[in-house]
């Protein structure tokens, strides 16, 4: 299996602006809101690619499938920092599944050395744009200045989401 495989089978198409390719698998019926009831995508990030930092407004679950492990990022509203692992061996404290709370900055990567992770994520309520804030790498350095250098490799311009 390979990520061309995996692109081809799921209909993968890119995330925007965050990075990675995903495919939505499910959106609940819409609430009074406009929102979704839920959402869930499954997605796929190779070794050339990150997801960029960005917080939502609800808590996100992570799901591990298959590839190698991810790391992801987490930078509390509370200035705590943390770095998980999303990967098969939870044995060795890695997680087939982890929520992280809302309003938590997140960014991810495949480990180091490795080539590819096929990964879900699902939240609920569901997700939507206008939910979606992108980190500003400036902005997330000066808060928590002990990981600027992760804050700077899972970091892009931010896009003109303002219109979504």
């Amino acid at each position: 299996m390979t990520p061309d495989d995996l692109i081809a089978h799921y209909g993968l198409e890119p995330i925007p602006d965050e990075g990675g390719l995903f495919r939505q698998t499910w959106a609940g019926p819409e609430r009074p809101d406009g929102r979704p009831e839920g959402t869930a995508i499954v997605a796929l990030l190779t070794a050339d690619d990150f997801s960029a930092l960005h917080r939502l407004p609800t808590d996100e679950i992570w799901h591990f499938y298959r590839g190698d492990p991810l790391e992801l990022l987490l930078l509390a509203p509370d200035g705590t920092t943390r770095t998980v692992v999303l990967g098969p061996d939870v044995l060795r404290g890695q997680h087939v599944q982890f929520t992280v709370p809302a309003g938590t900055w997140m960014g991810g990567r495949v480990e180091e050395g490795g080539s590819w992770t096929l990964f879900g994520c699902t939240m609920a309520p569901g997700f939507t744009f206008a939910g979606y804030q992108h980190g500003d790498a400036a902005d997330l350095t000066a808060r928590y200045p002990a990981e600027a250098a992760a804050i700077a490799k899972l970091s892009r311009p931010s896009p003109g989401l303002a219109s979504c």
